[in-house]
């Protein structure tokens, strides 16, 4: 699986965005995948997660936040970002796991539990 995201940008405390990932060379509907984050100097942050049996699951920092979604037709996911803050800066990171088939609201997964992951698109939140 090929992964790319796209959507990062800079944008000012309290504002919205959207980051993208489309996906190549497999279909995404048999997959959990997630978003991760990685802010300088810190290490890699889980923020949501969807899964084949729609089960979702999101880090506390981001709940009524963040909304992710996915279009099986296209082959691509999304992560909707609003009332960001100075803390969300990070490069985001769009992964793929074929091990994990189910997610429980409150428990995202580990980095260590993706299989594939993209290259990471930045996302600064500053005036």
């Amino acid at each position: 699986v090929q992964l790319m995201e796209s959507g990062g940008d800079s944008v000012q405390p309290g504002g919205s965005l959207e980051l993208s990932c489309s996906a190549s060379e497999y279909a995404i509907n048999n997959l959990c995948l997630a978003w991760f984050r990685q802010a300088q100097g810190k290490g890699r942050q889980s923020v949501a997660t969807i899964c084949a049996d729609a089960t979702i699951a999101y880090a506390d920092s981001v709940k009524g936040r963040f909304t992710i979604s996915k279009d099986i037709t296209k082959n691509t996911l999304t992560l909707q970002m609003s009332s960001l803050r100075f803390d969300d800066t990070a490069t985001y990171y769009c992964a793929a796991s074929a091990r994990i088939k189910t997610v429980a609201p409150d428990s995202t997964p580990s980095h260590y539990a993706m299989d594939y992951w993209g290259k990471g698109t930045l996302v600064t939140v500053s005036y």
